[in-house]
């Protein structure tokens, strides 16, 4: 393997543990992060921890996509 693909592997490892983890942290039925109490609602009754914790797990998902279709490429 170059130093290229075990970077990405190791990439890839880092980012899969970092999914793993922002999606245990959303709520399900009952409140998860934002239902802590700690934080304020917003105007749509959706708290602000919740929306941003949504937003940051969309663009670690993408790049966990983006990086296994890279890994398949090069390691094909």
């Amino acid at each position: 393997m170059a130093f290229t693909q075990v970077g990405l592997v190791f990439f890839h490892f880092i980012v899969s543990i970092a999914l793993i983890v922002l999606v245990l942290l959303h709520s399900g039925r009952e409140a998860g992060l934002g239902g802590m109490g700690f934080v304020p609602t917003s105007q749509g009754g959706t708290h602000i921890v919740e929306r941003n914790l949504t937003r940051v797990t969309i663009v670690v998902a993408t790049v966990f996509t983006i990086n296994t279709v890279l890994l398949f490429r090069i390691l094909e």
